[in-house]
């Protein structure tokens, strides 16, 4: 046989070889992986109630806010992220559900709003704070939305800082997909009247949405969720167009069930919406924010911080008034 024949062989054998190296396979989805969503059992709503049993406005609360599954906020006060996140991740597996989280610790956070300033040290320290995020999650099931108001929050960032602040999105979109491969994440999107859809998309795509699972809409808002599934398809329609893709998408319905009067801090007169459930409109419809928690010293809020569970709003937002 001659040497050019060996050769040949010895390359058609290897090709099998060869194919088998395919990529990776895509992630299960952890609706499907779980028996329902988790609730939390320390969520401010719930420690409320049970703190307050004889308060008139306690069996309100608990019957409609601390009983649905919303999602648990981390941040700087949540102490060793990995920890935090593999406790709470763990207590919903235990239990076969699904749990949903919020990563809110950007370097920069809250830049120009104020209200919820804070986060991150540097953005080296929020690479090392995400990556201990989805560390401590791992193979476990679960939904995470990634830093709130990030891509709306541009206002008065030079580019310099707006480079840096998507750096450190995309950065983290490829620890969850190293560590958390069972994890659906979403960019926050902000909501429709913060920014046009094709001003949004382009900030989804240049911070890397395409590594995400999808996008989320309405994080401690108040719109509609017609109007946010309409600014959804929007910005997928500007993805497609622009860059030859579309995203799933989920909205926060905790509070929206009277809609926005315009105001975004604190309002009076809103309502809880629909329930966190599979579908509605979006992928699915989620409680992000917890009703009844401050948006700030601010609207019927005013005296109050950011994330203080305030039970008069809560009750008020039970029954929209």
């Amino acid at each position: 046989m001659s040497r050019r024949l060996r050769t040949l062989m010895a390359a058609l054998c290897a090709l099998p070889l060869a194919f088998a190296a395919a990529p990776p396979a895509q992630a299960a989805d952890p609706t499907t992986m779980t028996n329902g969503f988790y609730v939390d059992p320390d969520s401010s709503a719930r420690r409320w109630a049970a703190d307050n049993p004889g308060d008139g406005r306690a069996a309100a609360i608990n019957a409609a806010i601390a009983n649905t599954p919303m999602a648990r906020w981390f941040g700087s006060w949540s102490g060793t992220i990995g920890t935090a996140t593999g406790a709470y991740v763990g207590a919903a597996d235990q239990q076969d559900k699904l749990p949903l989280l919020v990563a809110y610790n950007i370097y920069n956070r809250d830049y120009c709003g104020g209200h919820s300033a804070g986060g991150a040290a540097s953005p080296s320290a929020y690479a090392d704070w995400i990556a201990q995020f989805a560390g401590g999650i791992a193979s476990r099931p679960a939904v995470v939305i990634l830093e709130p108001d990030s891509l709306g929050d541009y206002g008065c960032m030079t580019q310099a800082q707006i480079d840096e602040r998507e750096a450190m999105l995309s950065g983290a979109l490829t620890e969850f997909s190293r560590q958390a491969p069972n994890t659906w994440v979403y960019m926050d999107a902000g909501n429709p009247r913060w920014a046009d859809a094709a001003t949004m998309a382009r900030r989804l795509h240049e911070a890397g949405v395409r590594q995400a699972h999808g996008f989320s809409l309405n994080v401690s808002n108040y719109i509609t969720t017609a109007e946010n599934t309409a600014y959804g398809n929007a910005i997928n329609s500007e993805l497609a167009n622009r860059y030859g893709y579309t995203k799933p998408f989920v909205v926060d319905t905790s509070r929206n069930g009277n809609g926005s009067n315009g105001e975004w801090c604190n309002p009076a007169g809103r309502r809880i919406g629909t329930a966190t459930q599979v579908g509605g409109g979006a992928e699915m419809l989620l409680w992000i924010k917890t009703p009844g928690e401050s948006d700030g010293n601010c609207g019927v809020g005013n005296g109050s911080t950011a994330g203080q569970f305030l039970p008069e709003v809560a009750y008020k937002m039970i029954y929209g008034y």
